[in-house]
């Protein structure tokens, strides 16, 4: 469970990060490199992607400054996983809330702007 965030951090089942994480259900958190600081695009999902989730919730910042590109969102959708964008701390209460009923669920989460 994510159970604190803030601009820079974030922490998770006791632990916490001061990078961006991938958040997988089951608790393991591996660390989200972008290739771009403000864009989200193909191959910054594609690690998600390929672990076949029902849901990935992808927050875009504290203010919401980063973007999800038009590709990768489809990526997302024709794979049939449900995408879920909003800024982080909006997006962390969702994948808190659906991670009771959802164990297939990755979060990405980009934790300052």
């Amino acid at each position: 469970m994510i159970e604190k965030y803030s601009f820079g951090s974030i922490t998770i089942d006791g632990q916490t990060y001061h990078y961006d994480v991938e958040v997988r259900g089951g608790g393991k958190v591996l660390k989200w490199q972008r290739a771009a600081s403000h864009i989200i695009d193909v191959a910054d999902v594609t690690r998600a992607v390929e672990q076949n989730p029902s849901v990935i919730i992808i927050g875009t910042g504290e203010s919401g400054v980063a973007q999800v590109t038009e590709a990768a969102q489809n990526l997302i959708k024709e794979k049939n996983i449900e995408l879920i964008i909003d800024w982080t701390a909006a997006a962390i209460d969702q994948f808190n809330q659906r991670q009771k009923t959802t164990k297939n669920i990755i979060g990405l989460f980009h934790l300052t702007c």
